[in-house]
Formats: structure tokens, sequence, C-alpha cells
């Protein structure tokens, strides 16, 4: 099995996804931003596709990498992958669902949400800027992540609001159970 665990950043989930972990026998996290970053340390002389934007999910790498790297999680965990990653942008979230969906039919997507508000909260607490010179980027991408997550093609809708990451991790683990 494979979950997905889509939302904001500072919404929670490698946090839910480490409570998943342990909740799921046999289940490992598989995290592709590790790929991205390191993608985007590349030198400049590496010509990468659609790389330069500031974004590792342009580069068309990082996307079939993100699917390879589940391909090979599957490969040594006895239970479910979980792969948490912040999608606001739809054909990119559809390629990858499709990539993972070829691994796994019954592949689950979730998609914790929060209002902006609580993720600035949740982000400043974690030490990560949202507001100010410096954090353009961030702001910009939790502002597009609150208005995409109105849509449940991103995942089945998962309120994280005035709930605790435990609570979270056992409702999605419930819903799991359940289906």
């Amino acid at each position: 099995m494979i979950v997905m665990i889509n939302g904001s950043f500072g919404v929670g989930k490698t946090t839910v996804a480490k409570l998943l972990r342990d909740a799921l026998t046999g289940s490992a996290i598989y995290d592709p931003e590790w790929a991205g970053m390191v993608m985007m340390r590349l030198p400049q002389w590496v010509n990468l596709k659609g790389s330069g934007t500031g974004d590792f999910q342009d580069i068309d790498l990082w996307r079939k990498s993100a699917v390879a790297g589940v391909r090979l999680f599957r490969l040594f965990a006895s239970g479910p992958v979980i792969v948490p990653m912040t999608f606001s942008r739809r054909a990119y979230f559809d390629e990858i669902v499709i990539g993972l969906r070829c691994l796994d039919p019954e592949l689950r997507v979730f998609c914790l949400k929060a209002s902006l508000p609580t993720v600035k909260k949740r982000l400043v607490a974690r030490g990560t800027r949202s507001e100010g010179p410096g954090a353009e980027w961030i702001a910009r991408r939790i502002v597009e992540c609150a208005e995409a997550h109105r849509d449940t093609h991103f995942g089945e809708p998962v309120e994280t609001e005035d709930r605790t990451a435990r609570e979270v991790a056992q409702d999605i683990t419930t819903r799991l159970q359940r289906d």
C-alpha cells in the first residue's frame, strides 16, 4: 500500500507521517523532498529540464525520481510506504499520482488542511518565517496551497485545525483500516 500525505508547508505532514509509520506495522516513510534538495544544489552546468525556477517540483527528473523512490522503498517495506509531499499544482500532482497508481492501484491520498493563520503559526513554531524579507517564496506557496487544497482533487480532506498530530494520524489510520 502507498499512502500519500499532501498538504501545505507547516500543516504537519512529516509529524503525521512519523506517527503513521509507528502505527502501521512494517511501514516506511519516503520523502522525495530530499532528492529535490540535492537536485537544487547541483552545479549550473548540470542542465536539468525545469531547473532554475527555485522549485524542485519544476524539475522533470525530480518528478520521475519521486515515483522511482517509492518503487524502491516498496521493495524494503513490508507495510505501507508513506509519502509526505506538498502539491498545489494540479499537473504535477496528477503526474505523481498516475505514476504511483501504476505501482499501487489502491493508492490512498490524504490532504491535510488548516487555516492560513494556523499554518503560519506552526511554521513560526518550527523556526520557519512565513512573512517579511526572505520569506516571499514560502508565503506565496502557503497561500497557493490554501487555495488549491479546497479542491478534493488533491486528496481526501483531513482537517488538522484544533487537532493534535496524534489525532490526525489516528483519523487516517482508522480510514485506512475501514476501507
